[in-house]
């Protein structure tokens, strides 16, 4: 587990950052009879794996297969040619051609379970070559009883999306939540998981039933741990150093011991998160009217892979304005003085009974496309920066809005923090969110004058089978579009915000950062999101961050090892 560094200590491979890439490299490498030191900047283990929704994306699975989902590699290709720019072919086939042999072997090898989501459609379901659900997997859950004193070192999930201080909840038992005061089968659902929360908090700080990253993260963890990997958290690489070939394989540590180097005979894998909270180099890649706001995980003062690697000759994604994944959130602080950041992916903008406007009170987009489509959409129109959420009352309890979850009785503190805006009126609402009040209710009006036929001909909200799953079933005949009739009125603001950057590292297929002349940087590797994406600022459907980071993770743990693939 955790362990104190020693000056001068060696190991055949050193991983540094402890996300699903990270933690996949250091495992495989491991499982293939390697040295391997782990090394975590945090006091804890996943990353942003561990707060992410915890979707892999990985098409032609054998998982999904076995279900009954058909999927091919050709219609992947006809897919992605439609949905990604095209520039990086080559590790884009990478992925695709190792993808289900990498699931397999980690299944085989590792702790790691997924199993398929059935009814998790891609984000342009429309266009040749997608399908309906089967690509995108999701972790079992996990009992994190399993991880023994190692529980300690998980990061926790964001608190917003737990109840009652430390519950996890899965996709399928939101339904029987909303439906547990009309239901007799889902109070009883309800009742259960609330006595099984109350029997893990007997013997466990939060509750031990993981879902989602949360489980993804502990599943690796677990993994690693099982195969010998030496874990270190709050220690950070200031430099990496070449020997006089040219090879990686010296690294100075910062840790609670102080300083130390250390040494990698075979080689050194960089996973540390990506350029998000890297001000200088986030702002090549992304418009100005983005501003800085990340919805990942701050990693402090560190320096990031991306700096380390640079100092030593790597090349970086060429610059565009295009070059990260984006989710609309809305921010806080928390009651502890942290500053919170919501994702706005899919609890509330599809849901039925809600629009978002921007400064002129008007409508910009279809509120249930993807959130990175979204967010697009915003920085296409200088207006939407901030964007307003706005819904009704009947909303606000019945699907939550942000961080407020359903079934609130009392959200006058988010409102006196000003996180919320509420009011009697459509034009008092306007007023405090400073938007045109005529244009306001007007916007208002005429999405509700179809909204109660169910129809959306301003944007077609529900049109496709993405965004009805995303809705709500019992809502008919539309489950995305409902009318905003019951006082008191709510908003909350929603900026741009990345969930991690698309631009990175330049490597090779095996996962090999590359100088600007396309030659390997001997011994020095990168996956996750250190490694440039090979979506290239494409966002095709859920989990093609962290489908990616598991693949490749994969391929740099066995090539450090050693391993022919």
């Amino acid at each position: 587990m955790t362990a104190a560094a020693h000056d001068g200590e060696t190991f055949d491979v050193v991983v540094v950052g402890a996300g699903a890439g990270g933690m996949t490299a250091a495992t495989i490498a491991a499982a293939d009879g390697c040295s391997v030191l782990l090394l975590e900047q945090a006091e804890f283990i996943g990353g942003t794996t561990a707060i992410s929704g915890g979707m892999v994306w990985i098409p032609a699975n054998h998982k999904a297969a076995a279900e009954g989902r058909a999927d091919t590699l050709e219609a992947a290709r006809a897919y992605l040619a439609r949905t990604v720019p095209g520039q990086d072919r080559t590790r884009l086939e990478t992925f695709l051609a190792f993808g289900d042999e990498a699931l397999r072997d980690l299944e085989a090898r590792t702790a790691l379970r997924l199993q398929p989501v059935p009814t998790y459609p891609d984000y342009y379901p429309d266009l040749p070559g997608a399908t309906a659900g089967g690509r995108v997997l999701e972790p079992r859950p996990f009992d994190a009883r399993g991880l023994g004193d190692a529980f300690a070192l998980l990061r926790d999930p964001l608190p917003e999306f737990m109840l009652f201080g430390g519950m996890m909840i899965s996709r399928q038992d939101i339904p029987h939540l909303r439906r547990a005061g009309r239901s007799l089968r889902s109070a009883l659902h309800a009742g259960r998981l609330l006595a099984h929360y109350g029997l893990q908090r007997l013997t466990a700080r939060r509750g031990t039933t993981l879902y989602l990253g949360n489980a993804l993260a502990a599943r690796l963890l677990r993994s690693a741990l099982d195969h010998g990997v030496v874990i270190r958290t709050g220690a950070s690489v200031q430099q990496l150093q070449a020997d006089a070939q040219g090879r990686v394989g010296r690294l100075e540590i910062v840790g609670r011991c102080g300083r130390s180097w250390i040494s990698a005979r075979r080689g050194v894998v960089l996973a540390t998160g990506g350029l998000s909270h890297d001000a200088e180099l986030r702002g090549r890649y992304v418009p100005q009217a983005a501003g800085l706001l990340s919805a990942t995980v701050d990693p402090g003062a560190a320096p990031r892979g991306a700096r380390l690697a640079a100092a030593l000759g790597a090349s970086l994604s060429p610059p565009t304005e295009d070059g990260a994944f984006w989710v609309p959130a809305s921010t806080f602080t928390r009651a502890d003085g942290s500053r919170g950041v919501f994702p706005h992916t899919v609890t509330d903008r599809a849901k039925p009974g809600l629009i978002a406007v921007d400064a002129s009170g008007r409508r910009f987009v279809n509120e249930a496309v993807s959130y990175h489509e979204f967010v697009r959409a915003q920085l296409q129109h200088a207006a939407a920066v901030p964007a307003w959420l706005i819904c009704d009352r009947r909303f606000l309890w019945k699907y939550g809005l942000g961080k407020i979850k359903p079934f609130r009785r009392n959200v006058a503190d988010d409102v006196a923090a000003g996180y919320l805006k509420r009011a009697g009126s459509l034009d008092a609402l306007a007023e405090m969110i400073g938007v045109p009040a005529v244009a306001l209710t007007a916007t208002v009006a005429e999405f509700n004058a179809h909204a109660v036929h169910g129809e959306d001909p301003a944007f077609g909200r529900g049109g496709n089978i993405y965004q009805r799953a995303l809705g709500d079933a019992d809502q008919r005949p539309n489950p995305c579009v409902a009318p905003i009739v019951q006082p008191p009125f709510h908003a909350v603001a929603v900026y741009p915000a990345d969930l991690g950057m698309s631009a990175g590292l330049v490597t090779d297929p095996r996962g090999r950062v590359l100088r600007a002349d396309g030659s390997p940087i001997a011994g020095l590797f990168a996956c996750g999101n250190d490694m440039a994406s090979i979506m290239e600022g494409a966002y095709p459907g859920p989990g093609i961050t962290l489908g990616p980071a598991l693949v490749f993770g994969w391929l740099v743990g066995r090539h450090v090892a050693g391993a022919n693939v």
